[in-house]
């Protein structure tokens, strides 16, 4: 079974910058893709980025475009989230996820790191 844990979760400004990660153990960790969701109080769960393991390919959710980045250590199993220019919108709890074929669902999944942004 994989266990993951997420890291970077913080208070920072609105305009501030931080950088999650998502440590992968307990297997032989060959992903299809990792992704980063996150969930707002009163809302819903909604994806934010993911990446396919092999090719590095990345998509992204609008809200995150061209601010957020995600990225892969493969050697370290680990899936990174740089958030740049954040504002309060971006205020939730970000919950990293993985999946080991593409037709499959995303889980198992983290526990999350609150990321609080203030204005």
């Amino acid at each position: 079974q994989v266990q993951l844990e997420e890291s970077g979760g913080g208070l920072v400004q609105t305009g501030g910058s931080l950088r999650l990660g998502c440590a992968a153990s307990g297997r032989t960790f060959r992903p299809n893709a990792m992704g980063w969701f996150r969930q707002a109080p009163g809302k819903g769960r909604e994806i934010v980025a993911t990446i396919t393991w092999s090719s590095g390919s990345t998509s992204y959710a609008d809200s995150a475009k061209g601010r957020f980045t995600i990225f892969r250590d493969n050697a370290k199993n680990t899936v990174y989230l740089q958030m740049n220019n954040l504002t309060p919108e971006d205020t939730a709890v970000y919950i990293c996820a993985v999946k080991f074929s593409p037709i499959m669902q995303f889980g198992p999944w983290g526990q999350g790191t609150q990321v609080t942004v203030s204005s």
